[in-house]
């Protein structure tokens, strides 16, 4: 069982920034692949972000791509969201995720586990 633990949520006016991180309590943390998925107000829960196990392949949805950064540091268990040029569409309960299979596979929500997410606020 793996335990993700997210923070960093709050709210933001638009054009700012947020950074989230996700703590996670797996002994290999190394093996899992990362990813952040998001849901807004009334909508079902998106694809956002996913790193890979090394660091070195990260895949971005296209309303995202340009603006986060994911990245992550094994030797602290954790995985990091970097958001900058906010926008009010972005506001949403944010969750980290985790996976051992393939890494192009967590954008079709196949994940293993899941945080119990954190709030952003993006106002206009």
């Amino acid at each position: 069982q793996v335990q993700l633990v997210e923070s960093g949520g709050g709210l933001v006016q638009a054009g700012g920034s947020l950074r989230l991180s996700c703590a996670a309590s797996a002994r290999t943390f190394s093996g899992y692949n990362m990813g952040w998925f998001r849901q807004g107000p009334g909508k079902e829960r998106a694809f956002v972000a996913a790193i890979g196990w090394s660091g070195g392949v990260t895949y971005y949805s296209g309303s995202v791509k340009g603006r986060f950064t994911i990245s992550r540091d094994n030797a602290k268990n954790t995985v990091y969201l970097q958001m900058n040029s906010l926008k009010p569409e972005d506001t949403g309960v944010y969750y980290c995720a985790a996976d051992r299979g393939r890494l192009d596979l967590m954008g079709i929500g196949a994940v293993e586990y899941w945080g119990q997410g954190t709030q952003v606020t993006v106002s206009s």
